[in-house]
């Protein structure tokens, strides 16, 4: 007889595995398929994620947060500017009332937080390595299809969720169609060391070619993401150290110090992917399944983390079955205004910092100056900043929830 789970989710990446921690505490029956057998995930890499205040609210409610064994790096300010424009953004916590935005973590180190917490769930089923095959209804379930060591399987699901990333498998067994948009920028992440220690400031650069940030790590270091053409990227890869960290200042300037050294580099293509819907019959997206957006304003994870702790609670409410029509609708509602607003803003963000019309600096250089003297445009801009948009996750207001 096949296995059969309340809910199923394929991906145990960043918020597949989220998922499934905020879903232990509902009482239902979890099954969790991940790729790799006993490794991190190719997610968990040198990438610094950047956490919102109400990510970390919620991560250290689910007992995550503790199980870090590097430090977390505290982003009390964040400065934007533009090469080029003239005015500046400057948003400080303490004009908020807050100690801090958010905190600075690096993706291993969360993997192996994630991964210490997901060992001591007790109502969770791990298939890995394992694989999604393709799926199909069953009645009051999903029959979902999956290849392991031991040759295919079927495994029945209340509720299929689909947290297997950008090019989902799950979306497109679901024949969910997707926008896509490509940037035309490559990515590049390292860890580099300046002249000065970070002091909680966090910086966004933008250029014609591309954002380059440096954000605050725990460990004395700035996490730089440094966005070059797509045709560019190669060259910029194959630069030695001391040839990168010139190409690094150059960009972003001397307001974190000089830069010293740089350690390995990743590159990564920078897509906007939005599925045009997250839902179907007894299947849900979340993450980048449902959405990939482009890393500035670092909104992707946290936005994930968002759809995984929503869907949870909804669940938590209606445990006998939380795969109803009902509960997938209250799902899409909740999560509408939070997914519409985020990806306009990171996609709105990301186009016309990179367009270099003589036309649009004026009126850049104007929105930079409105944004950095009037409190209301802060507020919002602040408010986005630590995840506090739309229908927020009751995990998300209160640690302690």
């Amino acid at each position: 007889m096949p296995s059969q789970h309340d809910v199923l989710i394929i991906g145990g990446g960043l918020v597949g595995a989220s998922l499934a921690i905020a879903l232990e505490r509902t009482g239902v029956d979890v099954g969790l398929v991940e790729a790799t057998p006993g490794a991190l995930p190719a997610v968990f890499d040198e990438r610094n994620l950047s956490f919102a205040d109400a990510t970390v609210n919620a991560l250290t409610a689910l007992g995550v947060l503790r199980k870090l064994r590097a430090p977390a790096g505290e982003i009390r300010r964040i400065h934007v500017s533009r090469a080029g424009d003239f005015g500046r953004v400057l948003l400080d916590a303490r004009d908020y009332g807050r100690e801090m935005f958010g905190r600075v973590v690096v993706a291993r180190d969360f993997g192996e937080a994630l991964a210490e917490r997901l060992g001591e769930l007790s109502r969770l089923t791990r298939y890995r390595p394992a694989r999604f095959l393709g799926c199909e209804e069953a009645g009051e379930v999903r029959a979902v299809r999956l290849a392991d060591g031991d040759g295919e399987r079927i495994v029945h699901a209340r509720l299929l969720v689909a947290a297997d990333g950008t090019h989902s498998a799950v979306r497109g067994a679901l024949g969910i169609d997707a926008d896509v948009h490509d940037y035309a920028q490559t990515l590049l992440v390292a860890r580099v060391r300046t002249s000065r220690a970070p002091d909680g400031t966090a910086y966004e650069r933008f250029t014609a070619h591309g954002p380059t940030a440096l954000l605050p790590r725990g460990d004395r270091h700035y996490g730089v993401v440094h966005g070059v053409a797509r045709a560019e990227a190669e060259i910029a890869l194959a630069l030695d150290e001391a040839g990168f960290i010139d190409r690094i200042q150059r960009a972003f300037g001397w307001r974190a110090g000089r830069l010293l050294a740089a350690g390995t580099r990743n590159a990564y293509p920078a897509q906007r992917v939005a599925a045009r819907r997250t839902t179907s019959v007894r299947a849900v997206l979340v993450g980048n399944a449902a959405q990939t957006l482009h890393p500035v304003g670092a909104q992707g994870f946290n936005l994930g983390l968002r759809d995984a702790l929503v869907l949870a609670e909804l669940i938590a409410q209606r445990p006998e079955d939380p795969g109803t029509e009902a509960l997938l609708q209250a799902y899409v509602a909740r999560r509408h205004e939070d997914r519409e607003r985020t990806l306009a803003f990171s996609d709105g963000l990301a186009r016309i910092t990179a367009n270099d019309a003589p036309l649009l600096r004026p009126l850049r250089s104007l929105g930079l100056l409105a944004a950095d003297r009037m409190p209301s445009l802060q507020s919002l801009l602040a408010g986005g900043a630590m995840g506090y948009r739309g229908d927020v996750p009751a995990l998300c207001r209160n640690a302690r929830a």
